[in-house]
């Protein structure tokens, strides 16, 4: 089931995507259930936003592609790296990306994200479905040269609009054979499987509730792929994992 956040005529709604509709919901999902109002509003009129807005905050984790561990010039963590971004950063489908004029080297990182469901506190990997809501797309934008520059990554990766979002959140997705592509202005950057992640989403889960309560809403970015790269003014940066789509930005 494919479950997106819109705006039409004024409102805000949360809908399921009946082919070429939403079928518009009562309230939030995450809250409130699945109840329907009866309208539909076609897909053609909506626009669609950020899926999610993290009540408190997007987990990301490092180096979980050992390709892109090697690209950045060491070896993969043996255990998750966990790093968080602002719920500030988050920006949804078609949403400008700011260039700081802080960074001279701004760059993606095309992810899976999965929604937290339910509250989440010293989850066993083998009970992480039970707390997941669905998975959706995210771009990791970090200012590679702050990152380099400050040692840690806090202001590198938590800008204002560093973490688009979307298109939908999908409440099941099939990881064998689903891959993950980043394309800028139509040429391939990054491609692979969703299988190459070091650590599954069940581990990272269990890992970071260990630490951090999970709340509903919060997101977490599961790590990139090799073929991360800059972008610049003018750029449109498109990520596209099977099944959910593809999410779109422009740089600016």
């Amino acid at each position: 089931m494919k479950i997106a956040r819109f705006s039409h005529d004024g409102a805000i709604n949360f809908g399921i995507l009946d082919e070429t509709d939403f079928v518009v919901l009562a309230g939030d999902p995450m809250f409130s259930g699945f109840e329907t109002t009866g309208e539909r509003v076609p897909l053609a009129d909506a626009v669609l936003l950020a899926p999610v807005i993290p009540r408190s905050k997007v987990v990301c984790v490092g180096k979980n592609y050992a390709d892109h561990a090697k690209e950045m010039g060491g070896e993969a963590p043996e255990e998750p790296l966990l790093f968080l971004k602002p719920n500030t950063s988050v920006i949804g489908p078609n949403d400008r990306i700011a260039l700081p004029s802080l960074s001279k080297q701004v760059e993606h990182e095309g992810e899976l994200a999965v929604i937290i469901g339910s509250v989440a506190k010293n989850v066993r990997a083998e009970d992480a479905d039970s707390v997941i809501f669905g998975y959706t797309i995210g771009n990791d934008v970090t200012a590679r040269d702050l990152q380099r520059s400050d040692g840690q990554w806090t202001r590198a990766k938590g800008f204002d609009t560093f973490c688009p979002l979307g298109p939908v959140i999908e409440t099941e997705l099939t990881f064998d054979g689903a891959t993950l592509e980043t394309r800028v202005n139509g040429d391939v950057r990054q491609n692979a499987p969703l299988t190459d992640m070091i650590h599954s989403v069940a581990e990272i889960i269990a890992y970071a509730s260990a630490v951090f309560t999970l709340l509903p809403g919060d997101v977490i970015l599961t790590g990139t792929p090799a073929g991360v790269g800059p972008i610049v003014s003018g750029d449109v940066v498109e990520v596209e994992i099977s099944g959910l789509g593809t999410l779109r930005n422009s740089a600016v």
